[in-house]
């Protein structure tokens, strides 16, 4: 049977769906490899939100045929769904599954599984090895498509915090944003598919469980009888016996009273709230065709913060779209400054073909975007470290990580907190355990913790 290795990049749906594909490969008898390099076949999973993103996946499809030039390469993800061509052109990728068909890969890899001729046999000239034309297999994701959804268990591979895709697709259409083309229109998992997962993820070990989605805070939308998250949340706690559930990014307009009240009911929601805001401008919220204003957005991030006052409230910022001021921009800053956020995620603007951002006069320069960019990450981590020393002196539940060292203090093991921090656990713990410390410090940009 033939070694796989999946090269993941973008958000947390699509690290739910290579860890729906890993599970699936696993089950027909595929062995994960350690690195690109040993694999057989290696499935890269791509992002395309900005063109820095596409770029970092043809990058990294050279790197491989470079460096492993007898494996079966198959492309998959956003940027195969949204130009097929550009990436069957590339030397060295064998297939191009756009998202519309990402739940036939395991099947190709079966069928291409025959084909193999041992790595060693290339490496010592005995085979000559001659690779046809790509082949591309995408069309149209149709708003009955099912969702890729296979958990793998807890523990499982490294994922101390398995990802559960919930929703996908993105029925909004902000002007910058090419996701409603690549993924189709808003889907949902029904409710008992989901209980059914967590219990599932909880029965193989899984402590903590991140739900996610494209536009999570439209789930069960779609379904009938129609579902909303908060109830999805309340049943998920009711019925499963999962210790820790995190939820990814929500609209703001999806953050009710409602929402933050299932919060702030139980510990055993994460203290763990990320809302996109993209721009502090009224004017140029209106031109990325978002749905609130700032004041909006404002009243949501404080009432956040009173109901949880512990906890971190994120936030993704573009800077440099089309047409923005420098006044827009210190309107951006000016409010980022004054909400009770504790982290940033910064992204410049990149055009993407087919989105009406695209054709936008008054491009930004990007000299002039990459200075905004450096401007809001500053503020980002002039946020987060403030957010960090609050917690000095507290003592905090954490979730230990598969990441381990040793410093001059001895050896140490990173975990994460409720309140999406990393913590420095002194000792060697093992993954996927909680764990009690005391918050002795912050350093290095994390925090470190003690027994106490």
């Amino acid at each position: 049977m033939a070694t796989f290795f999946i090269q993941q990049f973008g958000c947390r749906a699509t690290q739910a769906d290579a860890a729906a594909i890993e599970r699936q490969l696993i089950e027909r008898g595929y062995r994960v490899s350690s690195d690109a390099n040993s694999a057989d076949v290696i499935v890269v999973n791509t992002c395309t939100v900005t063109a820095a993103a596409d770029l970092q996946a043809r990058q990294s499809i050279r790197t491989i045929r470079r460096q492993n030039p007898g494996a079966r390469v198959i492309v998959t993800g956003c940027y195969a769904q949204r130009a097929p061509e550009e990436l069957a052109a590339l030397e060295g990728v064998s297939w191009v599954v756009g998202n519309s068909h990402k739940p036939e890969i395991p099947r190709l890899v079966h069928e291409m599984d025959r084909e193999f001729v041992p790595l060693s046999a290339l490496a010592s000239g005995m085979f000559p090895f001659k690779r046809g034309p790509a082949k591309i297999l995408t069309g149209d994701i149709l708003e009955q498509q099912e969702l890729l959804v296979a958990p793998v268990e807890g523990g499982e591979a490294g994922h101390t915090r398995p990802v559960l895709k919930i929703q996908d697709g993105c029925n909004k259409r902000c002007s910058y944003c090419v996701i409603p083309q690549v993924r189709g229109r808003s889907r949902s998992l029904a409710p008992h598919n989901v209980i059914e997962a967590i219990v599932k993820l909880c029965q193989g070990g899984a402590r903590e469980v991140v739900l996610s989605g494209i536009d999570l805070g439209n789930y069960g939308r779609d379904l009938e009888p129609r579902a909303v998250l908060g109830e999805l949340l309340r049943r998920i706690l009711h019925e499963t016996p999962i210790e820790r559930l995190r939820v990814s990014s929500v609209e703001p307009m999806d953050i009710t009273e409602d929402l933050i009240a299932i919060f702030a009911a139980t510990r055993r929601m994460a203290r763990h709230i990320h809302m996109p805001l993209q721009s502090g401008s009224d004017r140029i919220l209106r031109a990325m065709h978002r749905w609130y204003r700032a004041d909006h957005y404002a009243r949501r991030a404080e009432l956040a913060r009173e109901r949880l006052p512990d906890a971190a409230i994120g936030a993704d910022v573009i800077a440099g779209f089309p047409g923005e001021t420098e006044a827009d921009h210190q309107a951006t800053l000016s409010l980022v400054e004054r909400l009770p956020l504790t982290y940033l995620h910064v992204f410049s603007f990149s055009s993407r073909p087919g989105t009406a951002a695209a054709e936008l006069g008054n491009q930004i320069p990007g000299r002039m975007i990459a200075r905004r960019a450096r401007e809001l990450r500053a503020l980002g981590e002039k946020k987060k470290s403030k957010f960090q020393s609050t917690q000095v002196g507290r003592t905090m539940r954490v979730l230990t990580l598969n990441r381990t060292g040793n410093d001059a203090s001895g050896p140490w093991t990173r975990a994460l907190s409720s309140n999406y921090l990393e913590v420095q656990a002194s000792g060697a713990s093992p993954a996927n355990q909680f764990l009690d410390l005391r918050i002795s410090e912050c350093k290095d940009g994390h925090l470190v913790g003690i027994p106490g």
